[in-house]
């Protein structure tokens, strides 16, 4: 008798990562599944994005202050852009060259100003993932948990996602990993020109399943990013010119090492500043940049141990590449110089994705992104001038915490994608004959 294959898939065991929902899950997931399961939902979408909306316009604890972003910076930017060339003069330009069409987008409705047409737009992208979601549910193995998670974690960041361009690169993530599994030309595509737009959509590829999948995806992505950045050259001058502006970033408040300097502040053990570099609060001072250079060491070593799980993984499950995805995702968030807290929408957006499917070991951890997602509204814009920036003891514990989740969640990501791909599982044994009484064997009735 041979050995069951390294390379096939699990099946998930009642109590293992990765099991089967439960029967109150299941019945829950079975009624969103109807149509008046859908209409619910759908209702459930409109109302809290119209709140989101409404509280970019409306200005409630500062919420009405993430708009500036549009209406100046890139409104700000679309103005260079129309002219043909890279705004790379400008340092807080520090996107990859695709994002111009992101920025540019805007002209497609051209009956609306900028600022509405680029919050209409974005409304469009984030229904456009929550349809997705759903249509990922009806596979086999599918949940609307997913789903569910997306409409429901997405407002608790209240206006943020439609001031900011993150949902449009969410959008090109989520789709690269939803069609992986059964079009991974289609998801190579979309990573590639994901990179071109902000660099971190390529790490959806890197679970793939060792063999075509992984091959055909990746060329896909090398090609569809090479013709892009062909036509943007053409189009543009300085498409490259967003390099130069990323070397000096410093440590952002928000950002894991940022928060170590805040608590070393507070109890007086570091002295320094903040100061607004490169569009962001940054720290100025003593030992920035080691905790810097600790930031980018620590990049590497994830960046390391993703490359080492590549190599060691042995059992792909069809959750497999969307937990791997947001294992990579993680790691390079919680590892970064600059923690902005848009970053939380790509994470939402990616657990959301974990879920879709009943076989992934990231529940655990999409409930603490769903925490930190919480958290991060009260650090911003809830309380950022008032109790982060002048570092209080609210202040300090708020980001300690909320960094801390996002460490954790990282942390147990990389366990369980690890123990469920690498780790090798018992090989069952003989089943155990008991041997038949004395008197059976004699032909004689066993006494009862």
């Amino acid at each position: 008798m041979t050995s069951t294959s390294t390379r096939s898939a699990v099946r998930p065991t009642a109590g293992a990562p990765g099991a089967a929902p439960r029967a109150g899950r299941g019945r829950i997931d079975s009624v969103l599944r109807t149509r008046r399961g859908h209409l619910a939902m759908a209702g459930f979408w409109l109302a809290t994005r119209i709140l989101m909306v409404v509280l970019l316009v409306v200005n409630l604890h500062g919420t009405s202050s993430v708009r500036v972003e549009i209406t100046q910076t890139y409104n700000n930017w679309y103005d260079v852009l129309v002219t043909g060339t890279m705004p790379h003069n400008d340092v807080m330009w520090q996107y990859p060259p695709a994002a111009a069409a992101v920025f540019l987008s805007p002209d497609l409705l051209p009956f609306f100003s900028y600022f509405q047409a680029f919050v209409a737009l974005t409304v469009v992208c984030d229904a456009l993932i929550a349809v997705g979601l759903v249509r990922a549910a009806r596979r086999p193995d599918g949940s609307m948990a997913g789903a569910v998670l997306w409409l429901t974690s997405l407002p608790l960041l209240l206006s943020l996602p439609f001031g900011r361009y993150d949902l449009q690169v969410t959008l090109l993530a989520v789709g690269s990993l939803l069609c992986l599994r059964f079009r991974r030309k289609l998801g190579g595509v979309l990573a590639g020109i994901g990179a071109l737009v902000k660099v971190w959509p390529l790490l959806t590829l890197i679970g793939t399943p060792r063999g075509r999948t992984t091959r055909d995806a990746v060329v896909a992505a090398v090609v569809a990013a090479a013709a892009l950045l062909a036509v943007l050259a053409l189009f543009f001058r300085d498409t490259l010119g967003f390099l130069g502006n990323q070397g000096n970033r410093g440590i952002q408040v928000e950002s894991l090492g940022g928060s170590a300097l805040m608590f070393g502040k507070l109890v007086g053990a570091w002295s320094g500043k903040t100061e607004i570099r490169y569009g962001a609060y940054e720290y100025l001072g003593p030992y920035v940049s080691s905790v810097a250079m600790l930031s980018v060491a620590l990049t590497v070593t994830g960046f390391g141990w993703l490359l080492l799980w590549r190599v060691k993984a042995r059992r792909w499950s069809t959750a497999t590449p969307l937990d791997a995805a947001l294992c990579a995702i993680l790691v390079f968030t919680i590892t970064s110089r600059v923690l902005s807290p848009q970053y939380l929408i790509w994470l939402v957006g990616l657990a959301a994705v974990c879920l879709t499917c009943r076989h992934t070991t990231q529940r655990q951890v999409a409930w603490l992104i769903v925490a930190s997602t919480a958290l991060s509204t009260v650090i911003y814009p809830l309380t950022y001038g008032s109790q982060i920036l002048p570092g209080t003891v609210v202040g300090t514990v708020l980001l300690c915490l909320r960094n801390g989740l996002l460490a954790w969640a990282a942390v147990l990501s990389c366990k369980r994608l690890w123990k469920a791909s690498v780790t090798r599982l018992p090989e069952p044994g003989p089943k155990a004959v008991t041997p038949a009484p004395a008197a059976a064997k004699a032909g004689v009735p066993a006494r009862v």
